[in-house]
């Protein structure tokens, strides 16, 4: 039986947000007739068409179920298990996934320390000591998360940075792009400014955490390096026999810029959150807001009491920092009724 009363929405997660209006009219739309299975129909070409549309006709686009399933596959596709790939200690890959990406790609995860999400080349450059030593892992892809787990921005220059010493190094940059919308709507710039034209060689295109009900995208720069790829997902378990309708959703995610328009809200909505709760003594904000994340100290004895009242995730259980996720349908009125309660329960 469903709820009598519609869930509330928390702060807790992108993901616990419900789906877009029009990414449903558009599952409903696709519901009738038949098609053939795994990909090979109409739905599904339209979508590859749009996304090529943003990042160039030579790309190859591959649908999968979630962003695990992306970041695994993508990350398989161009390592072998004697390889590495490094990363930030607080990225997805290191932190959320299972060990999922150690393994099924058989490689080590080098986690660097980062305050804010972001590492850089200078912390990387160590690793590239062990290149050629048989005794040691080969370092083979930065990956990055985009935005970043701790809801920070990289700009273009930093990336272009990072993929060409990457390059330069013979290695490949992958990048997490669970929020690449959000990060892309905070840049005011377009989706290939932060991937394709600063030298991102894969990528996962996040769209269940921007207004869709399920499913990503993996995406090459490069064509060689997705030479085998269909055969990395099927035997991975992330090819989808009705791929229609997630590929439906990418069409109307990608349509009009709705991507664009719910990231936007999304950030701005965290914006909002952030300057309110920083009004509110023995809260501090402590992390940049640009994107749709916003961090927080808060007193322990507090925590509990509010997350009764309105869900959210705990990042630091010894330093008492907290995460508030925005999403596409968080309104004022939501962010007005938490700052209530947050200010009357730390009264």
């Amino acid at each position: 039986m469903p709820p009598r009363t519609k869930p509330r929405r928390s702060f807790a997660s992108d993901n616990n947000a419900g789906v877009h209006t029009k990414v449903m009219e558009a599952i409903a739309a696709t519901t009738e007739g038949h098609v053939v299975a795994y990909g090979d129909d109409p739905y599904t070409e339209a979508a590859v068409a749009l996304f090529r549309e943003q990042f160039g006709k030579e790309v190859e686009v591959f649908f999968v179920f979630g962003g695990t399933g992306a970041n695994v596959l993508g990350l398989k596709a161009v390592t072998e298990p004697y390889h590495a790939i490094i990363c930030a200690d607080t990225a997805h890959i290191n932190l959320d996934e299972c060990g999922a990406p150690e393994k099924f790609t058989g490689c080590k995860l080098l986690s660097l320390p980062t305050r804010d999400g972001k590492i850089t080349v200078d912390q990387i450059s160590p690793f590239l000591d062990a290149v050629g030593f048989e005794h040691h892992v080969q370092p083979r892809v930065i990956s990055i998360s985009q935005s970043t787990e701790m809801g920070t921005v990289y700009n273009p220059g930093e990336l272009k940075k990072l993929s060409s010493f990457a390059h330069k190094n013979e290695l490949l940059l992958h990048m997490d792009g669970a929020r690449i919308a959000n990060a892309a709507a905070s840049l005011k710039a377009n989706l290939s400014t932060i991937t394709k034209d600063v030298g991102v060689d894969v990528l996962s295109f996040g769209g269940a955490k921007n207004g869709m009900m399920y499913g990503e995208a993996v995406i090459f720069f490069d064509r060689s390096l997705a030479k085998d790829f269909k055969y990395t997902r099927k035997q991975g378990a992330h090819l989808p026999s009705k791929m229609r309708f997630i590929s439906v959703q990418f069409s109307a995610l990608l349509s009009n810029d709705l991507w664009r328009e719910n990231a936007a809200h999304a950030n701005n909505m965290a914006k909002l959150l952030a300057q309110e709760l920083g009004r509110i003594p023995l809260v501090e904000i402590t992390q940049k807001v640009e994107s749709n994340g916003v961090f927080a100290r808060l007193p322990k004895k507090y925590i509990a009491l509010l997350q009764k009242q309105v869900f959210f995730y705990v990042w630091n259980e010894q330093t008492s920092e907290v995460r508030f996720m925005t999403s596409f349908d968080t309104t004022p009125r939501d962010i007005s009724d938490f700052v209530a309660l947050v200010k009357k329960t730390l009264s």
